[in-house]
């Protein structure tokens, strides 16, 4: 059990609180992230065997008599730190948002795809009394049991779409991973492989749309019906990642905004894509039910030191209960692919945006 160790960077500000709801670098948020993405990397899609594995590996809690297991995965990190971004929020770009009001109207990116942590008072500002900065630092030290290949994967996938925190599939809490060689008194930092389509890693983790779309809980990136990987990236880059909160923040209005939305009460296309939607409650599902986006952001650096927002899919199927809830009217799985083929192909037509 040899550990590994790695340089870890925010690209965009984290909302990554504790109990207090003060922003500070904490383990539990990074150990469940380990495991979200274990469950893709590691490629079981029966659900007992991977409740079996899950638990041996990171720990379960048995309150049935079973016994409780704990995790073989230790982690530590180097501070405990509490976050240094307080008070005002500073500059939030605008986009414009064609619904809000009658004719539309400019709104903050940041504000969009952060409300909640953060909220409006005269302009953009914190909820609480902190975030972590984007560009702060630690040092994150993994023990894994066996082989550390399965491990080195897993971080691998981290660096590539990994975000923690509050709001974190809109992007922030983007993560930077660097490999950090230790001992007799270095300190030297390895990079880890840029993002590449055939990449084998990569390769292994994806499914076809319709694979996918067979279970009802994310455990693949999505692969579509001509081969490629359903990864967007930015065609530009930017010099802050400000600018890359932007540009994802139009795609996320463009995207939703192509499914135009009728009276309140049955369900809709773009109740498939997140839910709830303002002023659009579903009838069957009330206003307590919530389907998280399958469509995440990731703020990413290049080789330059540049900012490139990321859009990747982890597709699966309307969970189940919510498809009982709607009855007759629940989308069919062909359905289902059909709406999502159509978000797809809005971004294929976005000219600030390519397949990786």
């Amino acid at each position: 059990m040899r550990p590994l160790t790695y340089r870890l960077r925010f690209n965009t500000p984290a909302f990554l609180g504790n109990a207090e709801q003060n922003a500070q670098w904490r383990t539990p948020p990074f150990k469940a992230l380990l495991r979200q993405w274990w469950r893709v990397v590691c490629g079981i899609t029966d659900v007992a065997r991977l409740r079996e594995e899950e638990g041996r590996l990171f720990g379960a809690a048995n309150d049935e008599g079973g016994g409780s297991q704990k995790s073989l995965l230790r982690l530590r990190l180097d501070a405990w730190s509490v976050g240094k971004l307080r008070g005002g929020w500073g500059s939030d770009p605008q986009v414009f948002h064609p619904e809000v009001g009658q004719n539309g109207r400019n709104v903050g990116a940041h504000l969009y795809l952060g409300y909640g942590p953060l909220v409006y008072q005269q302009g953009t500002h914190l909820k609480h009394n902190a975030a972590i900065q984007a560009g702060e630092t630690n040092v994150l030290r993994l023990v894994w049991p066996g082989r550390e290949g399965p491990l080195a994967e897993l971080v691998q996938l981290l660096h590539w779409f990994g975000a923690l925190g509050g709001r974190s599939r809109n992007g922030w809490g983007s993560l930077e991973l660097e490999h950090l060689h230790t001992g007799e008194g270095r300190g030297e930092c390895a990079p880890m492989a840029p993002l590449a389509a055939d990449h084998p890693l990569l390769r292994r983790v994806i499914r076809p749309l319709a694979d996918c779309l067979r279970l009802d809980w994310p455990h693949a990136l999505g692969l579509s019906d001509d081969g490629r990987p359903l990864i967007w990236q930015s065609t530009s880059a930017f010099a802050t990642w400000r600018e890359a909160m932007q540009a994802l923040a139009r795609a996320k209005i463009g995207f939703r905004g192509q499914f135009v939305l009728g009276a309140p009460g049955p369900f809709e296309q773009r109740h498939l894509l997140a839910y709830p939607v303002t002023h659009h409650a579903v009838r069957a599902w009330g206003n307590q039910t919530r389907l998280a986006n399958q469509l995440r952001f990731k703020v990413a650096m290049n080789s330059d030191g540049a900012f490139v927002a990321r859009i990747f899919h982890l597709p699966c199927a309307l969970p189940r209960e919510l498809a009982q809830a709607l009855g007759r009217s629940a989308p069919s799985p062909r359905q289902q692919a059909d709406i999502w083929q159509q978000v797809h192909g809005w971004l294929d037509n976005q000219p600030a945006f390519r397949r990786i």
